[in-house]
């Protein structure tokens, strides 16, 4: 069939949908309403859809378009959910599960039809990490069912009315009910409300006279203080006393009329910098002993033969800073004595590349991108080099841009179904670099790299392995992914060929490098990739920019006219 997807971003759930349909052979194309509701029309206008379907939308479709043709809108709520903040809720009300509603778009909000229904867990995890998983995962079952269902033309949706679909109303979930009180709510309960807004819209507070919205949450077993204060630094990220404990938030977002002029999330201690606050940083061993109940963004484990980096960085986005905490923590894995060495976080985003908001804030842009590309580029070259063990990378979830080319720096890479891979910099007006030109076509071809760098569309996993991006499936939820990557490294470790194996990487490490150097792919990408950060008038910045401070540009049609940038 021929499916418009109407969303107000082209964010994860919306890719994940597009690639979905895609591979089922769809032909799928995205409008934006953020470009207003004529943008809408004209789409469907031109297109003339056989089914429209709203995976994220933050405003109602246009009357004439859901009178004139069946749309489909995913509600990230259980049958008989209605409201916009039905995820806040969940985590608020503690929900053991919750569900995915595809439902026909009619007048009034939530209360169509209902084409398909999915539930999935509730694990104590932040809004946007359950989003992008456990809640992705329903959606895109529900999404394929709904679409099966009205490409067959005999079901018949189920009306929300009667005893058999109880309707639940829940309004907006405002800031007055997620404020902490940090003088009498409990850890749990500070954890919880963090949690519950860690991405979109953060629990506004107050900050040494300042408001700023504080985004992600983290229990900490030992540090503690008087309720309310400001404790220390670890990486970024601050500590902060509750009643009863102590919790780490990762990252601030200064509110847009406080003055600052970056009014978006960064990491906590650069915002409290900004306050000239200055905190004790208190670090932790990369090997943290597992009954620790703290955070830390880089640990090292190990088990047997084999060796586990896990990295989680807010956003999938990876500052200088935690580039080059990151190789040295790599260094670290390397002197250990292991034969394999895995490499990403136990759940959720591997890695989208450089840090945009961290560019953004710098009071040089061009200077930091540059610093930024380079600490990236030092880490995937020592992957690269790595010639006396197996190193795998496991992608418990999404990736992009510099992120996917870390990833392809390893031997084998692990993916779990779930997750969504953008192989590509275009829509940052980038040519890139992390040796993509090298790792890319070595995998999929000259010709397929090409396509992918410049259609720059997401790749669902299952595409991905049939590309050759990934050479093995993970077929496991988000919670079990890291139980099963450790199975699959042990199973590696103890193969009879090992040794094998790992000389034969050495020989074709040594035999790509006679024919090309590494350093020969590095200078030319990083010479491209100069030319574009140092040029007040290239794409990029005002992209990076937009991106930022989410604003929207360019056509409302994401897919047709990919922006600037060549590869």
């Amino acid at each position: 069939m021929d499916i418009l997807l109407v969303a107000s971003a082209f964010n994860s759930l919306s890719q994940r949908v597009y690639a979905e349909l895609s591979d089922r052979g769809h032909r799928v194309d995205v409008v934006l309403d953020t470009h207003g509701p004529d943008a809408v029309r004209a789409a469907v206008r031109e297109l003339r859809p056989d089914l429209v379907v709203a995976p994220m939308l933050k405003t109602a479709l246009p009357e004439d378009v859901w009178r004139e043709r069946t749309c489909l809108i995913v509600h990230p709520g259980p049958p008989g959910d209605r409201g916009p903040s039905s995820l806040d809720w969940a985590i608020a009300e503690q929900a053991p599960s919750w569900g995915v509603t595809v439902l026909q778009a009619e007048a009034a909000m939530d209360a169509g039809d209902i084409w398909a229904s999915q539930s999935f867990p509730v694990p104590p995890v932040g809004k946007s990490d359950l989003y992008r998983n456990e809640a992705s995962d329903a959606a895109a079952a529900a999404v394929l069912l709904a679409v099966e269902r009205y490409a067959g033309a005999s079901y018949k949706p189920r009306p929300q009315t009667g005893d058999a679909v109880p309707v639940v109303w829940r309004d907006f979930l405002r800031q007055e009910r997620r404020r902490i009180d940090w003088r009498n709510d409990s850890t749990d309960t500070v954890l919880r409300k963090l949690r519950g807004a860690d991405s979109q819209p953060g629990v506004l507070d107050e900050l040494l006279g300042h408001e700023v919205f504080l985004h992600g949450g983290h229990p900490e077993d030992q540090l503690r203080g008087e309720p309310g204060e400001l404790l220390a630094t670890r990486a970024g990220a601050v500590c902060r006393a509750t009643r009863d404990g102590a919790v780490w938030i990762p990252e601030l977002r200064p509110r847009r009329t406080s003055g600052d002029p970056a009014p978006f999330r960064r990491p906590a201690a650069s915002v409290l910098a900004s306050f000239s606050v200055t905190l004790p940083e208190v670090p932790v061993p990369l090997d943290l002993p597992a009954s620790r109940r703290t955070w830390t963004d880089i640990r090292y484990r190990q088990q047997g033969d084999v060796g586990f980096l896990d990295f989680s960085f807010p956003g999938g986005a990876m500052s200088t800073g935690q580039c080059r905490r990151l190789l040295a923590a790599y260094e670290y894995a390397l002197a250990r004595p292991t034969s394999v060495l895995v490499l990403g976080g136990t759940r959720d985003f591997f890695s989208n590349g450089i840090h945009l908001n961290v560019i953004e804030a710098a009071a040089d842009p061009a200077a930091e991108s540059w610093a930024n590309l380079n600490a990236m580029d030092d880490l995937v070259e020592a992957v690269l080099r790595t010639t006396d063990r197996l190193v795998v990378a496991a992608l418990a979830g999404n990736a992009a841009a510099g992120g996917v080319m870390l990833a392809l720096a390893a031997d084998q890479v692990w993916c779990r179904t779930g997750a969504v891979l953008n192989p590509h910099y275009r829509r940052m007006g980038l040519y890139g670099s992390e040796f993509w030109t090298y790792t890319l076509p070595r995998r999929v071809g000259d010709g397929t790299a090409h396509r992918l760098t410049t259609q720059a569309l997401p790749v669902s996993a299952a595409s991905a392995e049939w590309l050759g991006l990934v050479d093995r499936l993970v077929p496991a939820g988000a919670g079990e992914f890291a139980a099963e990557a450790e199975l699959l490294a042990a199973g590696l470790a103890a193969a009879p060929d090992l040794r094998q194996r790992i000389a034969a990487k050495a020989e074709a490490r040594r035999a790509d490098e006679q024919e090309r150097p590494l350093a020969d792919y590095r200078r030319d990408e990083l010479a491209r990739m100069h030319a574009v950060f140092f040029d007040p008038a290239a794409p990029y910045h005002a992209l990076r920019s937009a991106f930022v401070r989410k604003r929207p540009t360019g056509s409302p049609r994401p897919l047709a006219t990919p922006p600037g940038g060549t590869a």
